[in-house]
């Protein structure tokens, strides 16, 4: 039996949540750029660009970010954009150890992007890197021990679970 710690509809007002904080953030800024970190990164990412599409008056682009994430040596985007002077939304499903995330700023160092922020649909309180989320649906202080699952399914977040 799963622990869920978020539902279907509560991940789903979850991130509509965090569209408003990003657009209301980012008022005036002509371009997003939202990166997402494969797998569920990436599908947070598109939820969150249709949900900015209809209040956010810029220029709304999804990439991904591919790397091994337990072994983060090559960083990839989906796509080679100029970055410069745009606002990028590094998007994950759960931020741990804060590994991920700060592995993922290196393609991005290579650019000048205006504003560079961080998003996780679920944070947890072990961070052993040096970053910090900008845009959060849930915090959740766990054990070492424990693991956090976020389950997508036909391109939604179907809901997230404690192990």
């Amino acid at each position: 039996m799963k622990n869920f710690i978020l539902t279907a509809s509560l991940a789903e007002k979850k991130l509509q949540r965090m569209a408003y904080e990003i657009a209301e953030r980012n008022v005036g800024e002509p371009r997003l750029i939202l990166a997402g970190i494969k797998e569920n990164g990436v599908v947070i990412a598109n939820q969150l660009r249709i949900m900015l599409g209809q209040i956010y008056k810029g220029i709304i682009e999804v990439i991904e970010i591919g790397l091994e994430k337990r072994n983060p040596n090559e960083i990839k985007l989906s796509k080679e954009k100029n970055l410069d002077h745009a606002v990028v939304i590094l998007i994950d499903d759960v931020a741990n150890s804060g590994k991920t995330m700060a592995y993922s700023l290196k393609p991005f160092l290579n650019h000048h992007p205006k504003k560079i922020q961080t998003l996780a649909l679920v944070d947890r309180a072990h961070k052993d890197f040096p970053v910090h989320m900008d845009y959060v649906g849930l915090s959740l202080s766990t054990t070492l021990q424990e693991h956090i699952f976020v389950e997508v399914e036909a391109g939604r977040v179907s809901g997230a679970w404690l192990e």
